[in-house]
C-alpha cells in the first residue's frame, strides 16, 4: 500500500511535466529513479502483465489527476507569473543532476560515451530552436476539419508519446511546433458546449498516445538492454539538454520580466535545486543502509 501511494505522488509529478512547455515527463522519471522500471514495465507488459500492471497503474493515475487538477492553477501560473514557474523546475532538474551521473558512472565511461551526450543535447535544442522559425499556426480541431485532420491529430498524438518515454523531449514543446498545444486544450475547454464531436478529438488523441507510448517504451527497453552504458549516457544529455530548452521555448514576449519575477524566479529556481539534492540524497542514503 505503501508503494502504491508512493507511485501516485510520482506518476503526478509526471503528469505535472507534461503541460509545462521544455520540460518532459521522461525526465521527471529519470529524476525520480523510476525510468528503467518503467519503460521495463511497459515493453515487458504481457510477459509479467499482474506485476507490471499493479506498478503502472498508480502512476497513470496519479499522473492523470496531477494533469486535471493542476492544469488551470499552471496555465495561470504561467500567464501571471512565467519565469517563477519554469525557474522552480529547472532549480527541480538540476537538483537532481549529481545522482543522475552518480548513477551513470556505474555502468563505465569511455570515448565514445561523449558522442552519446552530445548528440541528444544538440537534438533537444535543435528541437527547440525550431519552435522560434517554425510558426505551424493553430490546427483545426473543430467539427469543420477535414478527414486528413483526424490522421493527422493521431500521428501528431504519436509523436507527441515520445515525451512520455523519451527523456528531455517535450510533449508540450512538440505540440506546439506542429501547432496543436493550444487546440488540444481548447478542445478539453469545449467539453461542456460541444461534448461529442470534442470527446471523439480526444479519444483519437489519446489512442495515438497510447500506441506511441508502448512502442516506443518497447524500442527503449531494447536500447537498454542491449546498450546500457551509452543508453544512460545518452538520457544524460537528454536531461541536460532539457535545461537550456526551457529557456529557448520561453515566451518572453508576453513575460512580465521586472525584478519582483526575476527575483522570485531565482529563489525559487535555489529552493528546487536544494530540495530535490536533498530528496535525492536523503533516498540514495535509505536505499545503502537497506542493502548493508
Amino acid at each position: 500500500m505503501k508503494n502504491f501511494f508512493r507511485n501516485i505522488l510520482y506518476g503526478a509529478a509526471i503528469g505535472v511535466a507534461m503541460i509545462i512547455p521544455g520540460v518532459s515527463g521522461g525526465t521527471i522519471a529519470v529524476l525520480l529513479d523510476i525510468y528503467d522500471k518503467l519503460i521495463d514495465a511497459l515493453g515487458s507488459l504481457r510477459k509479467n502483465f499482474k506485476e507490471n500492471i499493479l506498478f503502472l497503474i498508480p502512476i497513470l493515475l496519479g499522473a492523470v489527476l496531477a494533469f486535471a487538477a493542476m492544469y488551470f492553477p499552471l496555465y495561470y501560473a504561467l500567464i501571471y507569473a512565467p519565469l517563477p514557474t519554469v525557474l522552480l523546475f529547472v532549480g527541480l532538474m538540476i537538483g537532481s543532476l549529481p545522482k543522475l551521473f552518480s548513477e551513470s558512472r556505474t555502468y563505465g565511461f569511455d570515448k565514445l560515451n561523449v558522442v552519446s551526450v552530445i548528440v541528444p543535447f544538440i537534438l533537444i535544442i535543435g528541437i527547440c530552436v525550431s519552435k522560434l522559425y517554425i510558426s505551424a499556426g493553430s490546427a483545426d480541431l473543430s467539427a469543420a476539419m477535414p478527414l486528413w485532420g483526424y490522421f493527422a491529430l493521431f500521428a501528431v498524438a504519436m509523436l507527441a508519446s515520445c515525451a512520455l518515454v523519451v527523456p528531455g523531449v517535450s510533449g508540450s514543446m512538440l505540440l506546439m511546433i506542429f501547432g496543436y498545444y493550444d487546440s488540444i486544450f481548447e478542445t478539453i475547454k469545449l467539453l461542456l458546449s460541444d461534448f461529442w464531436h470534442s470527446a471523439l478529438v480526444l479519444v483519437i488523441f489519446a489512442f495515438g498516445l497510447v500506441l506511441g507510448f508502448f512502442s516506443i517504451a518497447k524500442l527503449m527497453k531494447y536500447f537498454l538492454k542491449r546498450f546500457p552504458r551509452g543508453t544512460h549516457w545518452a538520457i544524460v544529455g537528454f536531461v541536460l539538454g532539457s535545461i537550456p530548452a526551457v529557456f529557448i521555448v520561453f515566451d518572453y514576449a508576453s513575460a512580465p520580466l521586472d525584478g519582483l519575477q526575476i527575483g522570485l524566479g531565482c529563489a525559487l529556481c535555489v529552493l528546487g535545486a536544494v530540495l530535490t539534492y536533498a530528496l535525492t540524497a536523503y533516498m540514495s542514503k535509505k536505499i545503502k543502509d537497506r542493502e548493508e
